[in-house]
């Protein structure tokens, strides 16, 4: 994994999100089943700082995996070790709020949320800690009120920033499930109306896959990455091949607006080094090489243009350009 970590920690900035919860003293009972359950030791945050990121959208469905206290204990766990974050706090102003942090000459923001599958109790509210959450309507749209408040974010963070940061962890996910291709349109309206607040660019996760990707006034629209890793305890076979790729988005920034990104494709290991029952390797990255890579970035690519974006890929490598 070494030219992956070096690679995240030449830059001024690398943005992440972690999806759980770090398991500390105050850990309640489980909110799911075994299988699903995303609690890590803290010194899971120990690591990622030494691959360099230090930049969280901490905003998913997960971080409730052990009740309230659990969110109590992650946000011990980031603030002991000055990750800069967003997206969960002690109540909901404090979660809906950007945080910001110094990258290189250049001030940073972040506004992180989550819509879909926030189980009941892990929303933030005015008296208890938890998601900063859009909530969802019967007709599979989201709460005018709740997007109002991170609009309202990301003006505030722009006002202060020179880059701001749009994350949204999704699971409102309903077409992906059979097609990975297919980005909803709400997810694309959304994100539009979050660069228009002033969002460099915007990135979304949830569903453990690459999105396409488009550009809207200038700024990228990321769609999903996929993972930089995933470990799990789910046999092979519970996952397709799509689950296993991924991208790294080397991005640059000129005086505040998005300039170009260099598209590293990812590969991770669906099985361990020492086989099935390896759960310890299984889900590291690597940085994807020859035709690899290349499937990698064509898959991107054919995902992009149904979104109307012809992203161009030569010799293993994808630029995208403002």
């Amino acid at each position: 994994m070494e030219p992956l970590r070096a690679l995240l920690r030449s830059q001024d900035a690398c943005f992440s999100t972690l999806d759980g919860v770090v398991r500390g003293l105050r850990a309640g009972p489980p909110t799911r089943k075994p299988d699903t359950l995303h609690a890590v030791a803290p010194v899971v945050l120990d690591f990622l700082a030494d691959f360099g990121i230090n930049l969280l959208g901490m905003s998913n469905n997960h971080v409730f995996d052990l009740s309230t206290g659990g969110v109590h204990d992650t946000l011990d766990a980031l603030r002991a070790r000055q990750f800069t974050f967003a997206g969960i706090g002690d109540s909901l102003a404090e979660a809906a709020a950007p945080a910001f942090r110094r990258a290189g000459t250049a001030r940073l923001a972040i506004v992180s949320a989550a819509t879909g599958m926030i189980r009941e109790g892990g929303a933030a509210t005015e008296a208890r800690a938890g998601v900063n959450e859009i909530r969802g309507t019967r007709d599979e749209g989201l709460r005018a009120d709740d997007v109002a408040r991170v609009t309202e974010a990301i003006r505030r963070a722009r006002a202060e920033a020179d880059v701001v940061i749009a994350y949204l962890h999704e699971h409102q996910w309903f077409a992906w499930k059979t097609d990975p291709a297919v980005t909803q349109d709400w997810q694309r309206e959304v994100a539009r109306r979050m660069i228009d607040a002033g969002a460099s660019v915007f990135v979304a996760h949830g569903p453990p896959l690459m999105h396409g990707i488009e550009m809207y006034r200038g700024a990228p629209l990321l769609h999903g990455l996929g993972s930089l890793f995933f470990q799990t305890r789910k046999p092979p076979d519970a996952y397709g091949v799509e689950n296993w790729r991924s991208v790294v988005a080397e991005c640059r920034f000129v005086d505040g607006r998005f300039a170009e990104a260099q598209l590293r494709p990812v590969v991770l290991a669906a099985v361990g080094e020492d086989g099935p029952e390896d759960f310890e390797t299984r889900g590291r990255p690597t940085l994807a090489s020859g035709d690899s890579a290349m499937q990698i970035l064509e898959a991107l690519a054919q995902k992009s243009r149904r979104l109307g974006y012809r992203l161009r890929v030569r010799d293993g490598r994808a630029v995208l350009r403002a």
